[in-house]
Formats: structure tokens, C-alpha cells, sequence
């Protein structure tokens, strides 16, 4: 069974489920505003550098995230934010990318949201986790399982909007989210075999076994 990490020397070309919750559980997007902050940090930390200098928004510092910038260390494979936690499946390809990037990404997005909601302190409980991926059912079906946290979600908010979900089925596109890794399974099993046609979606939706059962130590303890 997989074993939790909390900060510590990572592999090289590893992958790997990161997470974080609120302090003391409490909600950390409470508006569409704050999800769409956080993802724009990611944007920034991840797309590759040309495609940032090409944007054209005043109120964007494009050179202050250029030098911050993680795309030929990191890609992000999946993601979705929760009211108050989130999950991200990444690949690192240097041993020390997820600590730089989420030391990054949290940081923007604690001194946003204090400055916002006129708080101070911390904002997530303790460090966030990071737990090896270490075969590709537990690549997939991780993917599966941060997805269906989206899916499955009761709250005022659309959440699915703020997961890569939407990304997987093709009804968006980003240069910082990298689906065809996970695709590419699903791809290559139906030009083995014509009559093969699970679909990445029936596999999310209509998968018969419990995506947290097959994970066990993989997902957030006591959600």
C-alpha cells in the first residue's frame, strides 16, 4: 500500500497526489473568484513561458511569474478544488519541482485570499501531502477518483468547472494541464483491439469498483 509523504526528498520523473485542506477543515474557495485565482496561479507557474509573454493583459505582471516559472519541471495532470481542500496529480522531472511549486502556488494564494477576507494566519492545515504514484492503475484510477470528488460535490458552486474534467472531455484547453498522458491509455487500448470502446468518461462514470477502495492510502484520510 502506498505510504503518505509530508515534504520530503522526490523522485525524479515521479508522479504524485497532492493535497491540502483548510485549517481545522474550513472552507478555503468561497466564491467563483477564489477558484479562478487559484487556477490562475497555476497558469502561471505551469503554461510555458512563450505563451505567457504573449498575453496581453495590463493587469497581469507577466515578468514577475517568468523567473517563478515551472513548465519544463512540472506538468499537472489532473486537478479539482473542493470547498476546502484540493487535489492535484502532477509529474515532476526535477527532485525538487512539487516543493518550489507548491511552495509558490500556496503562498500566492494564502496572501490573495488574507488580503481578500482582512485575515492573517494560516490559511491550510499544516504541510500539504504528497504520495507517490507507483504503477498505472493507480494513475488512472486516481484520476478517476479527483474527478469524481468534482462530480459528486454538493455545493452552490460548480466545482466541475474548477476541475480538469471539463478538459478531458474536451470541452476546453490549457497549455498548463497535460491530459494526453492519461488519454493515451485509453487510446492506445482501442488501436489494439477496434472492438475495446471505454471511453475515458465510461471509465470515470460507469467503473464498477470504488475508485477510494482501489487507492486506500492514495486519497485525502477522513474526507
Amino acid at each position: 500500500m502506498p505510504a503518505k509523504y509530508i515534504i520530503k526528498t522526490y523522485l525524479e520523473n515521479g508522479y504524485y497526489h497532492l493535497y491540502n485542506r483548510g485549517v481545522e477543515k474550513r472552507d478555503i474557495f468561497l466564491d467563483e473568484q477564489d477558484c479562478r485565482v487559484f487556477l490562475h496561479y497555476l497558469k502561471m507557474y505551469l503554461s510555458p513561458p512563450e505563451i505567457l509573454q504573449e498575453l496581453n493583459d495590463p493587469g497581469i505582471r507577466i515578468n514577475r511569474f517568468i523567473p517563478l516559472n515551472l513548465s519544463k519541471e512540472l506538468d499537472l495532470l489532473a486537478f479539482t478544488l473542493m470547498p476546502n481542500h484540493f487535489h492535484l496529480q502532477v509529474k515532476q522531472y526535477t527532485q525538487d519541482a512539487i516543493t518550489k511549486f507548491m511552495r509558490r502556488l500556496i503562498t500566492s494564494y494564502v496572501m490573495y485570499f488574507n488580503k481578500k477576507y482582512q485575515r492573517v494566519g494560516a490559511l491550510f492545515q499544516n504541510n500539504y501531502k504528497a504520495v507517490l504514484i507507483e504503477n498505472d492503475p493507480f494513475l488512472l484510477h486516481l484520476s478517476r477518483y479527483i474527478h469524481l470528488n468534482s462530480l459528486g460535490i454538493h455545493s452552490a458552486l460548480n466545482f466541475l468547472e474548477f476541475s480538469s474534467y471539463p478538459y478531458y472531455l474536451g470541452h476546453k484547453k490549457a497549455a498548463w494541464l497535460k491530459t494526453e498522458e492519461i488519454l493515451n491509455f485509453f487510446r492506445s487500448a482501442q488501436r489494439k483491439d477496434p472492438k475495446d470502446l471505454l471511453s475515458y468518461q465510461n471509465f470515470v462514470e460507469n467503473y464498477s469498483e470504488n475508485a477510494q477502495e482501489i487507492l486506500g492510502s492514495l486519497t485525502l484520510e477522513e474526507e
